[in-house]
């Protein structure tokens, strides 16, 4: 470790904010620092909390604790993730908050459907918007009560109105959603003291990744665990605070100094990634933002080759412009094809790529696209198995008698919730209990019953049959076909009637495969295979080792990740900066400094080369556009680019010289081999 790595590591005087540039080894301070903790500052593992945003990094930090204390017991350490903590707690406290401890948590496609019943609509616009303003809501630590008060326009007052039923629907469900697992536990701390102290006690160190990217809720979390003694490292950089759109809040690093008048600031400032040149085009770029605390990167892995900026006719000229480099590329320096990566500041950008990867026999993987598990038909009959498999299943419970509809409506639902909650018993039971019968009328509860009939049936019948009969037919008796063509576009449905086909046909052959290895019964397959698609479904992505693939990834999905050679593509005004923040600029100057940390971020990836590409023209909507040149092109030090196919480039024997040496190189490379 160098000087301030050391020191951040060693530091247990107070609370510490490690300030760490892009590539500067935060990981490796954060589980150097747990092992400290334990070897030499006499914590035990249970007591301290190592906090992340993502599964992956949260696996990535275990992995490495794991090697470094390799022999020793870490038994009760916890590495999570903010929302697995807060599962964590709200399990532990269910009672207090009048939740059942085997609560559901429902995902954003499933309160998607409470919120289309609440506002009896599918306008998806309108539902996308009310959800993500009562996402907005809880991140931000407001209740329904505040929102309603502070509403300034209709539509935010007509959304406040819905937070407040929407939440009684979940509470009724005995269900929470993702921002909840947040939420939940700021609201038990704030009116259970008993519960507060109990959690001080038992977590008596944290350590939280990515500090920039905390909202309001996460940060008065933080505050709360780490109480008066502020026993903490925060790691963070304000110059990569690029998630204000979903709630994240710098100020949150500012707030710091202000909240806790001891805290100590360390620097990390050398990068131990990119080349001299990368760094010197990162800090220009992000010297022109405001700034919270001052750092500059530095480097010694030498000066490194020049930028290279591509001015192109078109959107289709830039796909083949980028992928010719990047075969030339990796002809001339011998390279992997998963040494490079192809970043865009939208998803939408990557289609015209893939076309022409596609075209090239490239192999390339996509970050950030929807995982097969994730789509909703699947989830939809996967909903069903999980019932089969588990009839406490709340989740599943509310999703399959919900889809199709059958009859099984809102009030139904909210009866038998509060009954299931107040008897402490799953959905599933409470639909046969005496009490709950006689509370509604004949035909709900005729309606209610055979859905739950129908799926005791599939269990008797999960135990004799193969998984594929048993699907088929459960298919067929719901009519999910119709259902499809009823609610979606004929193109539409289509498309995912043929995702449930492939799924029905994948599990099937899973099934006879079990059968072949001598199973017992069905029933032990279907079993298997639900779990299975659990564990596919939450580790998928996952390989052993990383394909030799180009990587195409969105800048946003790209922060925390390395690549020998980058692509950035699409650097133009309108696309990065994006055209709502310019337009908001005048108002909001955040809105920019937050494309332009998007560009940093984009910068920073790259370890040897960089090639940043945009184009004259570009097809929107049908129709050719002129483009501009991004503004944060021309802060990028002259020096430093080649610039190509541009007016820029004034000097004919600069590009003649570099074309000779790169002929030199491919000539060199033919006659080695």
């Amino acid at each position: 470790m160098n000087a301030p790595q050391r020191e951040a590591v060693k530091y247990l005087d107070g609370p510490l904010l490690v300030l760490a540039g892009a590539g500067s080894g935060k990981t490796r301070v954060i589980t150097q620092k747990i092992s400290y903790l334990i070897d030499e500052a006499g914590y035990n593992p249970k007591e301290i909390a190592a906090i992340t945003f993502t599964n992956k990094a949260a696996l990535e930090m275990q992995e490495r604790v794991a090697k470094l204390m390799q022999g020793k017991s870490i038994k009760g350490l916890t590495i999570a993730t903010f929302h697995s903590l807060g599962l964590q707690m709200l399990r532990a406290e269910a009672a207090l908050l009048g939740y059942k401890p085997q609560f559901s948590i429902l995902d954003s496609s499933d309160s998607f459907k409470i919120l289309a019943d609440v506002l009896a609509t599918t306008d998806k616009q309108l539902l996308r918007k009310t959800q993500w303003q009562i996402s907005n809501w809880k991140n931000a630590f407001i209740n329904p009560d505040q929102a309603k008060a502070t509403a300034d326009e209709e539509l935010t007052h007509a959304a406040a109105k819905v937070y407040q039923i929407y939440q009684q629907t979940l509470k009724a469900y005995q269900a929470v959603d993702f921002d909840d697992l947040i939420k939940l536990p700021v609201e038990l701390f704030e009116t259970h003291e008993e519960a507060l102290n109990k959690w001080q006690r038992k977590l008596q160190y944290l350590l939280i990744d990515e500090y920039q990217d905390t909202n309001a809720c996460q940060y008065k979390l933080v505050k709360m665990l780490t109480g008066v003694r502020g026993q903490f490292t925060a790691v963070g950089d304000d110059d990569q605070a690029i998630y204000g759109w979903r709630g994240a809040d710098v100020e949150n690093l500012r707030q710091l100094t202000t909240d806790f008048s001891k805290l100590k600031v360390i620097k990390l400032e050398q990068n131990y990634r990119s080349t001299v040149r990368i760094l010197r085009a990162a800090n220009q770029v992000i010297s022109n933002n405001p700034k919270l605390f001052e750092k500059k990167l530095w480097s010694e892995l030498g000066t490194g080759d020049l930028l290279q900026v591509t001015a192109c006719m078109s959107d289709e000229h830039e796909a083949k412009s980028v992928v010719t480099k990047l075969q030339a590329h990796k002809f001339t320096n011998r390279t992997c094809f998963k040494d490079y990566a192809i970043l865009y500041r939208g998803n939408h950008q990557a289609r015209i790529l893939e076309k022409e990867l596609r075209d090239q026999k490239i192999p390339y993987t996509v970050s950030g696209g929807q995982s097969f598990f994730d789509k909703a038909e699947i989830k939809d009959l996967i909903s069903y198995l999980r019932l089969v498999a588990n009839e406490d299943d709340d989740p599943a419970f509310i999703r399959a008698a919900t889809t199709p509809k059958r009859g099984i409506g809102n009030t139904t639902l909210e009866r038998l919730g509060e009954y299931a909650s107040a008897h402490k018993i799953s959905l599933f039971a409470a639909a046969f209990e005496g009490g709950f019968q006689s509370e509604i009328g004949n035909n709900q509860l005729e309606d209610l019953l055979n859905f739950c009939q129908y799926i005791n049936k599939l269990q008797h019948r999960a135990v004799r049959d193969p998984a594929g009969d048993l699907l088929n037919d459960l298919l067929a008796t719901i009519q999910y076909e119709a259902f499809l063509y009823d609610s979606e576009e004929p193109r539409a449905a289509e498309a995912k009637w043929a995702s449930v086909l492939d799924f029905v046909g994948w599990l099937t052959k899973k099934g006879e495969a079990n059968t072949e290895y001598g199973n017992e019964s069905a029933g032990k397959n279907l079993l298997e295979l639900t779990q299975m698609i659990s564990l596919m479904s939450m580790l998928e992505g996952r390989e052993n080792g990383e394909p030799d693939a180009v990587k195409l990834s969105t800048l946003h999905a790209a922060k925390g990740l390395e690549f020998g050679h980058v692509f950035l593509i699409g650097v133009e005004e309108g696309i990065l900066p994006h055209r709502e923040s310019i337009d908001m600029a005048v108002s909001d100057p955040t809105k920019i400094e937050e494309e332009r940390r998007l560009m940093y971020v984009g910068i920073t990836r790259a370890q040897k080369s960089l090639n940043i590409s945009w184009c004259k023209k570009r097809k929107r909507a049908g129709e050719m556009e002129m483009c501009e040149p991004s503004r944060f092109i021309a802060e990028i030090p002259k020096d430093d680019v080649h610039h190509f196919g541009n007016p820029f480039n004034k000097d004919p024997e600069v590009s003649k010289a570099l074309g000779k040496s790169y002929m030199a190189n491919i000539n060199a490379n033919i006659f080695n081999r």
